[in-house]
């Protein structure tokens, strides 16, 4: 019985397409006499087309040439192998359309040509694959290639086809337009219109597929993720975390024969309960998760020559994956552990050890991202199983130093959370263990009173003002602890004019981390020049506005798109870039100039009034949670050691709304560092210098610690202004003066 197979109804659709834009006319088919890998199974044409008689496969180059001088063609040659003697395949360069296509030639200038093929032709970097389509693009340049999978009936879903638009070479190469038919597909309209804008772009991405400008050789397999510009800009993001490594530079690679009928024909295996048995990890014990699945009944045990078993610290890797869909996730991957041990892993799982120790953050990071689908996506075509080769040239992030804290951090007080839950789980279990009610009953409460303390606690991080008046830089929480206790008391004056206080401080704070982070970087933003002109007028210094026009233009300014990605502006520039915050920074602002104008709320409106701009400061301080990450430090002492090249460093961190806090010491690879000076200490821990946009002294009006920016500049003096209470600080010192024509404020 001959059965056939043919295009599916939307891939038909698309070639139709493809030939109407790229060749304007319908096409002549031309396909062999055996199509598939199976006795009787043709292609067959679609009606709307007229179909040759199928030729055997040695004839179908000829005959194209003669077909392509009358009109479009699409060729399918067959899809068959030569046999080995012993009745197997053979693969590669042997493939009958290889030897078809490397045949084939234009016969005029204008000649237009499809060709159906198996995308592994066009995806593969393997030598003959690489060789055909050396051997092609001598003649042809290719216009497009549409990949899919299911795009034949008859054919298993997984089966990825490739249909490959040929011209005949020109001198200038056009542009190459690659798509990919989407599985499974949700809505076959919406492919149909993007594949349309496809072939009328000439450059970008559409949903499904994009324009390369400057294909790449025919030495390098085309498959769709390669060239994809979304993912190359994922790959070049992978530089964010902090460095970029292949997988074969930190890990050698290795897969075990051991298979179960090895294992079997060998007599290895055994039981758990044999003392020289060794757990066998095979593809089912890798979990999604990143864990290996404690032993079950089906867990198979051998005895494994000990250095062919696992140690701490492998990652072990599934070797079978789904080929052509893409999955919710990457590679099974899982770090072998301690308790895992001893172990050994089957001949379906690859096995990655380190080359050097990793630390504890690069293995966990390394383990996360293989997990993911990127991963699996720049491991290259998508097969049935992972090549070494894959793995070896897969791109991994490396934790930089601030990441790798932020990972210790997170790992300790995950097992910090796993003690205190065996601690509370041991508490609720001893209640019947006693040999009394009271005494169970005084056990419960007594022990349970720190787990009751602990959980209160970590709950106060959740809530913002806790967090404010905890880990925000002092002049910030105080502000913050004076307008909840304005609001508490039930002065609604008071209160009211406390919010609006907040918000012209904390902008005026992050403002001032603006300007010496710039100044620092000697880039100078147009707003200095209004701050400028205000300091010298003498009577009134700069406000609301100004804080927020540096703050603006620090968030648009090009000057600071090149920063390291860890320098703190560019956090620090994200406070007024989201348009919630900009919308409650301006209500804010007309607040405050209509309180400044004598515009004062009703009495009766007051309330309302409060809510809605305590409302909008909160939304400003949200966005400024960064600054708890960015202490406020203030040098109190350094030892400089010439020997070590390094400063003993006294210091405090004005955390929290209180001046009053402990002395600190930390060691500083810097010799420049100011005693009595302000600095920011930023995510990897380098001290940026705040004098003299920001200086702390004893406040001559109320005797307490301040932070004062300046805020006049009249003849013979310079006047500094608190941030936390307004009080002014005068200082008539000449070196004063010439500092601040220094940086750019006189």
């Amino acid at each position: 019985m001959v059965e056939t197979t043919r295009l599916s109804s939307l891939s038909e659709q698309l070639v139709a397409i493809g030939f109407e834009r790229l060749a304007q006319g319908s096409p002549r088919v031309l396909s062999s006499a055996r199509f598939a890998q199976r006795n009787g199974l043709i292609f067959q044409a679609p009606e709307a087309w007229q179909s040759v008689d199928e030729l055997p496969w040695d004839q179908l180059a000829a005959r194209s040439g003669e077909l392509l001088a009358n009109g479009p063609l699409l060729l399918a040659p067959t899809w068959e192998r030569r046999t080995e003697s012993d009745g197997r395949c053979a693969v590669g360069s042997d493939s009958f359309y290889a030897e078809v296509m490397i045949s084939c030639r234009p016969p005029s200038p204008d000649a237009a040509m499809a060709v159906l093929l198996p995308a592994s032709a066009w995806v593969s970097d393997r030598p003959w694959a690489a060789e055909m389509r050396t051997k092609v693009a001598e003649h042809w340049d290719t216009l497009l290639v549409l990949y899919g999978a299911g795009m034949l009936t008859q054919m298993h879903v997984s089966m990825e086809s490739a249909v490959v638009f040929l011209r005949p070479r020109a001198q200038t190469r056009p542009v190459l337009k690659v798509f990919q038919v989407p599985c499974p597909r949700l809505d076959d309209a919406a492919v149909v219109k993007d594949f349309e804008r496809l072939l009328a772009r000439q450059g970008g991405r559409g949903e499904y597929g994009y324009v390369l400008r400057e294909p790449p050789g025919p030495d390098q397999g085309l498959y769709f993720d390669r060239f994809d510009p979304h993912i190359l800009q994922r790959r070049e993001d992978l530089a964010g975390f902090g460095a970029v490594n292949a997988l074969g530079d930190l890990f050698t690679f290795h897969r075990a024969p051991f298979s179960d009928a090895v294992l079997k024909r060998g007599k290895q295996l055994t039981s758990s309960k044999d003392p020289g048995g060794v757990r066998m990890v095979r593809p089912r014990d890798i979990c999604r998760d990143g864990t290996i699945a404690p032993p079950s009944e089906e867990t198979l045990w051998a005895t494994i020559p000990e250095d062919q078993q696992l140690a701490a610290g492998d990652l072990v890797i599934r070797r079978l994956i789904a080929p052509f869909i893409v999955p919710p996730h990457g590679f099974f991957t899982a770090e072998v552990g301690e308790d895992d041990l001893p172990a050994a892993a089957s001949d379906q799982v690859v096995v990655l050890r380190p080359i050097k120790p990793l630390s504890r953050p690069q293995a966990r990071l390394i383990t996360l991202f293989l997990r993911t689908p990127l991963a699996l996506t720049l491991s290259g075509p998508r097969l049935a199983t992972t090549t070494m080769e894959a793995l070896s040239a897969l791109p991994v992030p490396q934790p930089d130093e601030a990441l790798t804290k932020a990972l210790d951090e997170m790992t300790a007080a995950k097992q910090q959370f796993k003690r205190w839950e065996q601690e509370a789980e041991s508490v609720i279990e001893s209640v019947f263990l006693e040999k009394t009610a009271a005494r169970a009953r005084a056990r419960v409460i007594d022990s349970g009173r720190a787990l009751r303390l602990r959980v209160e606690a970590a709950s106060l991080l959740d809530d913002l003002g806790h967090s404010v008046r905890t880990r925000f830089p002092y002049p910030v929480a105080y502000r913050w602890r004076e307008t909840e206790a304005r609001i508490s008391a039930g002065d609604a004056q008071a209160a009211y004019a406390a919010i609006l206080d907040t918000a012209e401080q904390l902008l005026c704070y992050v403002a001032q981390l603006v300007l010496a982070l710039t100044h620092a970087q000697n880039i100078t933003l147009g707003a200095v020049t209004a701050i400028r002109d205000k300091l010298a007028g003498g009577r009134s210094g700069p406000g609301f506005g100004d804080w927020a026009n540096v703050l603006n233009e620090a968030a648009t300014s090009r000057q600071l798109n090149n920063l390291p990605e860890a320098h703190p502006l560019n956090d620090i520039r994200t406070l007024l870039a989201h348009a919630d915050a900009e919308k409650a920074r301006q209500a804010l602002s007309e607040r405050r100039n209509d309180q400044a104008h004598l515009r004062r709320v009703d009495p009766i409106e007051l309330p309302h009034a409060i809510d809605v701009a305590f409302a909008d400061l909160t939304r400003l301080v949200e966005r400024a949670r960064f600054l708890a990450d960015l202490p406020l430090i203030e040098v109190t002492d350094v030892r400089w050691d010439t020997f070590a090249r390094t400063a003993c460093v006294e210091y405090r961190e004005l955390a929290g709304d209180h001046p009053v806090v402990p002395t600190r010491t930390m060691t500083s690879p810097s010799n420049d560092l100011e005693k009595g000076s302000l600095y920011l200490r930023d995510t990897d821990g380098a001290l940026h210098l705040l004098r003299p946009f920001l200086i702390g002294r004893d406040c001559p009006t109320c005797r307490t610690w301040s932070t004062f920016h300046a805020d006049r500049v009249p003849k013979g003096a310079v006047v500094f202004k608190s941030l936390e209470h307004g009080h002014t600080l005068e200082d008539a010192s000449p070196d004063t003066r010439h500092l601040l024509g220094q940086i750019g404020l006189v």
